[in-house]
């Protein structure tokens, strides 16, 4: 069965949080094509149900005079940042037809980063203690999800030319004594942003149509 991508482009993190829910809906009444959206957002900082409201260290006030939003969310996991230059991947996924195993789908989630970072000459890890892809001993990708009916939500949020001032004012995922970091930092240069989300993409669809059910 083809996974279904579908390129948001730049899109408010509440109208996609919004969509994700509905497609998840319907796909508990209809099951159909697996869906992929990826998109960038506006700066927002979301914190998870398993988080920590200590690890924002920006007041409401600033936010607001920043224009950065915030959303308690349903995912798993804690504080992270979304904004320009980021990719952010959402997969609609039933696992029924995978495997019925999160952790599995966590770590083919980070498979498909790093196969990504692979192809762009950076060597990419995962830390056994943590979930997310690291280069060195900086974060380079968070990963925060929630699984319902064996149907998954929310997903990836991969660095690339994002502004890395922004995790100054959160303890991104609630990690105090690592750093993060983004394709530019790493490479010193712009990276091509457009490339780089169809090189994921195309990871994506190979990494989870190789453990589709016949």
């Amino acid at each position: 069965m083809p996974i279904k991508h579908i390129d948001l482009g730049f899109a408010d993190y509440k109208e996609v949080w919004d969509m994700q829910k509905e497609t998840h809906l319907n796909k508990q009444k209809n099951p159909g094509d697996d869906i992929l959206f990826t998109v960038e957002h506006n700066h927002v900082y979301t914190l998870g149900k398993t988080g920590s409201r200590d690890h924002i260290l920006i007041s409401d006030e600033e936010m607001k005079s920043k224009g950065i939003s915030y959303y308690e969310i349903d995912r798993g996991g804690d504080i992270t940042y979304h904004g320009p230059g980021q990719l952010v991947a959402y997969p609609i996924l039933e696992l029924n037809n995978y495997y019925k195993d999160t952790h599995r789908y966590l770590r083919d989630l980070e498979e498909t980063v790093i196969l990504t970072l692979n192809e762009l000459g950076i060597e990419a890890h995962r830390e056994e203690e943590y979930t997310g892809v690291w280069v060195g001993d900086e974060k380079i990708c968070a990963i925060g999800i929630k699984v319902s009916r064996w149907i998954t939500m929310h997903g990836i949020a991969f660095n690339i030319n994002t502004d890395l001032s922004y995790f100054d004012k959160i303890i991104p995922c609630g990690i105090f004594h690592k750093g993060v970091t983004s394709v530019e930092k790493i490479t010193g240069a712009k990276a091509d942003f457009e490339k780089i989300r169809e090189i994921y993409v195309k990871n994506f669809e190979n990494t989870f149509q190789t453990h589709q059910k016949q």
